[in-house]
């Protein structure tokens, strides 16, 4: 299958994907006699366009993206996300107390925090409180609620209801996507509520997004951009939501 158009090549990629529910770079490359770096190409294009989602060594459906679980969010843009993650830390102080959300993009900061002392991290998410767990000089408080197995995280208000006696320096937050007027969204409503009512509660809010989050609009809104102090991101946003930034005052940091 050498000698089809890269056109051809990519609209049947696109419905294996959809007939199987996932291909690898392998396997395609085996299938088409073309290279991996050749598919990896395909699949970014094909991603770009929302008709894929990119994961590590393959891609899955566009309709899956509401479902995706933790261990599938991690696979996405992993090198974008790490270097978010690190500059993301650089906005971390020492005794410090900080709300880390349920998202891959704020579990990818985690690591960068272990030269921090005396720091507190405020989370519902599981797999967070797991890996700050593992450093002695990190305090850690769980958000009580009730359990999602696919994004592992804990969500309901009862258990935000704790934090009200907190002092919440710094908020970092993901989402599905930024857009305005609609703000910072999420596909599940559960996890907008309680990041809609922490995020009221820190001094500071701080979104982490990669480029891929820029204009999309996810099922609710949990907090406005006007609620955003500051974007760390590797792509500068479009020129409508940057200059929506400026106006507003947020300060957007490219990694």
């Amino acid at each position: 299958m050498k000698d089809i158009y890269p056109e051809v090549r990519r609209q049947e990629v696109v419905q294996q994907v959809n007939r199987n529910g996932k291909v690898t770079v392998a396997e395609l490359s085996q299938q088409f006699g073309v290279s991996e770096v050749t598919i990896r190409n395909d699949l970014q294009s094909l991603a770009e366009q929302d008709l894929i989602i990119r994961t590590h060594g393959g891609a899955i459906p566009a309709g899956l993206l509401p479902e995706l679980s933790l261990k599938l969010r991690r696979q996405q843009n992993v090198a974008e996300k790490d270097r978010i993650g690190a500059h993301a830390a650089s906005f971390v102080s020492d005794g410090e107390s900080i709300f880390l959300d349920s998202s891959s993009t704020v579990l990818a900061l985690v690591r960068h925090l272990k030269r921090r002392q005396d720091l507190t991290i405020i989370t519902n998410s599981l797999a967070v409180a797991q890996t700050a767990g593992e450093m002695s000089h990190i305090a850690v408080v769980l958000v009580g609620g009730v359990y999602k197995r696919d994004t592992v995280s804990v969500v309901g208000l009862d258990g935000v209801e704790m934090l009200r006696k907190l002092n919440i320096q710094k908020g970092f937050f993901s989402a599905h996507g930024l857009n305005y007027p609609e703000g910072l969204t999420d596909v599940s409503s559960s996890e907008a509520e309680v990041k809609n009512q922490v995020m009221k509660m820190c001094r500071e809010v701080i979104a982490v997004l990669d480029a891929t989050k820029w204009g999309r609009v996810g099922l609710a809104s949990f907090a406005r951009m006007e609620d955003i102090h500051a974007i760390i991101t590797d792509q500068f946003p479009p020129a409508g939501l940057s200059e929506r930034a400026a106006a507003l005052g947020i300060k957007i940091n490219t990694v």
